[in-house]
């Protein structure tokens, strides 16, 4: 493909994919905890983010590529194997949270790149990618301090 702008936005949308993937799974496998309940909650900026992002696809090339979304698909799958956790301690629940900051991390960046260029491109100019950008980065810390709450009873060897 010769729109890099294009190509970007696919990965992007794949990785939401993902990431919205492994967020339900974090809400079905912990219901009626307060993981499920976060992860209930950072679901719908999510996917209101994704859909953001699927619009703005559509408007610079030909919107998703159902190949790269199909292999994000089938990675989250994949993925689930080893994150797979009876409680919301351990050791899978914390890489889980740690994979979706990740994630987070790169729609931040995505949302900087994209503002850093709209001035430039008009199909890209309504939109303010600094708020998105500042919603990615509250996520993020969300995510973060769900995390690190984990990190002692996850990571530590049960005492004796």
């Amino acid at each position: 493909m010769n729109n890099p702008l294009a190509v970007y936005l696919q990965d992007h949308l794949a990785g939401s994919v993902q990431a919205i993937q492994l967020v339900e799974f974090l809400r079905d496998q912990h219901p009626n905890q307060a993981l499920g309940r976060f992860a209930e909650a950072m679901l719908i900026e999510i996917k209101a983010d994704q859909e953001t992002l699927r619009s703005v696809s559509e408007r610079v090339g030909n919107g998703a590529s159902e190949v790269k979304e199909l292999a994000a698909w089938i990675a989250e799958k994949l993925t689930r194997l080893k994150l797979r956790a009876e409680d919301e301690t351990s050791l899978g629940t914390f890489e889980a949270l740690e994979f979706l900051e990740l994630g987070i991390h790169g729609k931040w960046a995505l949302w900087r790149a994209l503002h850093e260029i709209a001035a430039s491109d008009a199909r890209l100019g309504a939109i303010d990618f600094k708020r998105l950008a500042a919603r990615a980065e509250a996520q993020r810390a969300e995510v973060e301090d769900r995390r690190l709450e984990l990190a002692r009873t996850a990571l530590l060897s049960p005492q004796s």
